[in-house]
């Protein structure tokens, strides 16, 4: 299991839409530690809601068909512990949101998936969705000290 001690209180994920990595990252960190973290996830803008992400979660038993993108502005509480940025335009919209709070702001530069929507089959493009999931759940793996879920 987890060392408490590496789990932050409340985390953020932002990314640019909030359709695809921020909320890919919240539900595997919130998966791995449970209650043990509050987990949120937000973009610069609001998307649409992605068939591929629902997909390729659903395929190591994490159901996101219930989520429905929101932007930071759009955020109920903004007192987070840690803020995870996994797009260039996220880190910069929330360093700028931080300057005068004492949280922390963690860039993890994530592909954007949907670069690949209309490039190639079906198949194709969950391959690309699932190397991106991939990615996202070892780097929590790791950053949080966590053990479970798909072992990629």
């Amino acid at each position: 299991m987890a060392g408490n001690a590496d789990l932050p209180g409340a985390v953020l994920f932002a990314c640019t839409m909030n359709a695809v990595r921020s909320p890919m990252a919240a539900a595997m960190l919130g998966h791995l530690a449970g209650r043990r973290v509050y987990v949120e996830s937000a973009g610069v803008r609001a998307g649409e809601p992605d068939t591929f992400v629902t997909a390729v979660m659903n395929e190591v038993g994490i159901d996101l068909s219930a989520h429905r993108p929101q932007t930071l502005a759009e955020l109920a509480d903004t007192s987070f512990d840690l803020i995870v940025t996994l797009s260039p335009e996220a880190h910069h919209t929330a360093l700028e949101l931080t300057r005068t709070m004492a949280v922390d702001v963690e860039y993890w530069p994530t592909i954007d998936a949907t670069v690949m929507l209309g490039q190639g089959s079906r198949e194709q493009t969950c391959a690309y969705y699932r190397s991106v999931r991939d990615q996202l759940f070892k780097k929590i793996k790791s950053r949080f000290n966590l053990t479970g879920g798909p072992s990629v």
